[in-house]
């Protein structure tokens, strides 16, 4: 943490004084630091930067770690969303995960959030794994709506290669996933949440009116931010950096007074392509006014061009000059960016 409040000293021009509209503590799992150390580390970036008033804060944390005590610690600080790592209220899916709660934490860290007066709070589910069935999925999200959470991020299990249940499934002891099961539950949970009358603003997250990530949102949108810790990401715009993920180099480095991060100068393609990547999945879309004033004519045509086959197959719709996926579109979000991007110099 002191090598962090010391990284936060050499970084506080890098947003070139741009006011500070949210804060971010993500994974791992920064509720295990404590409440004590969360505020201090918020009142040392309030000293650096200027933070508006109402500035969204948020805390991941695991249910088993939201303990009443726990929780009413963090009442007394500048938390004011919470992001509770739920994935499943179903005791064996969490048990295959993994995870260290169990089901009764799931339901009870929630209850507990809410109790204490918060009410900004997102929950995290995961969908397409062999285990859970499409009634178990209803299950999850009927769980999650009748929670009264205002915000719920979902995503499709995706299994890293060097990971032990990649080794499981290498060696048959695990099936894979399956892409026609994602697919589907991917599907019936668009359609359940939004009879429910949350909004699905990004492909993966889905929100009451009002009660849309803006931490996300403004990382949707290219707004610049600061990453700081092992491994933290920062954007300015025109540069991407990313800190060192060992934790003793990385205390060694600011020891020193140094900050250990690596910078990538980004190419007028790699700013195309990553607005490209990132407004695509959103319900405001990706705006072809935009990519005409911002990276000029030879962009705007190439886009045109490329847009033809999705428009062809119905995968896209174009409203006011405006790119927005359509409802079959969206499974192949990831696909149709990629080929929309321009690689060569």
């Amino acid at each position: 943490m002191k090598a962090m409040h010391r990284e936060l000293e050499l970084q506080q021009n890098y947003l070139a004084g741009q006011k500070v509209e949210t804060i971010y503590f993500g994974g791992g799992t920064p509720s295990l630091i404590g409440a004590a150390s969360i505020e201090q580390f918020i009142d040392k970036i309030s000293s650096l930067f200027p933070v508006i008033p109402d500035a969204e804060i948020t805390l991941e944390a695991n249910p088993d770690d939201l303990t009443a005590a726990a929780v009413q610690a963090f009442r007394k600080t500048s938390i004011n969303r919470f992001s509770i790592g739920i994935q499943s209220f179903f005791e064996e899916d969490l048990r295959w995960m993994n995870r260290a709660h169990n089901d009764s934490e799931a339901e009870s860290s929630i209850k507990r959030v809410q109790d204490a007066g918060f009410e900004n709070i997102t929950i995290d589910l995961i969908y397409g794994y062999p285990l859970l069935s499409d009634e178990k999925w209803k299950v999850n999200l009927k769980t999650a709506i009748h929670s009264a959470v205002p915000h719920i991020s979902a995503y499709s299990m995706t299994v890293e290669p060097q990971t032990a249940l990649a080794a499981f499934i290498r060696k048959g002891k695990q099936q894979d996933m399956n892409e026609a099961q994602s697919a589907a539950q991917f599907s019936q949970m668009i359609e359940l949440l939004e009879q429910s009358g949350y909004q699905q603003y990004e492909i993966s997250n889905f929100a009451k009116p009002g009660h849309y990530s803006r931490h996300n949102t403004n990382y949707w949108k290219n707004v610049p931010y600061l990453g700081i810790g092992p491994s933290a990401h920062s954007f300015n715009g025109h540069t991407r950096q990313w800190n060192i993920s060992n934790n003793s180099k990385y205390i060694e480095s600011l020891h020193k007074a140094s900050l250990p991060a690596q910078i990538e100068e980004l190419s007028l393609n790699d700013r195309y392509n990553e607005y490209i990547m990132t407004s695509l999945r959103t319900m405001w879309g990706t705006s072809l006014v935009k990519i005409e004033q911002d990276f000029g004519h030879d962009y705007h045509g190439s886009m045109i061009k490329n847009l033809q086959k999705f428009l062809k197959k119905e995968l896209i719709i174009i409203e006011n000059e405006t790119v927005k996926l359509s409802a079959s579109g969206k499974l192949f979000a990831d696909k149709i960016a990629s080929e929309l991007f321009i690689t060569e110099d």
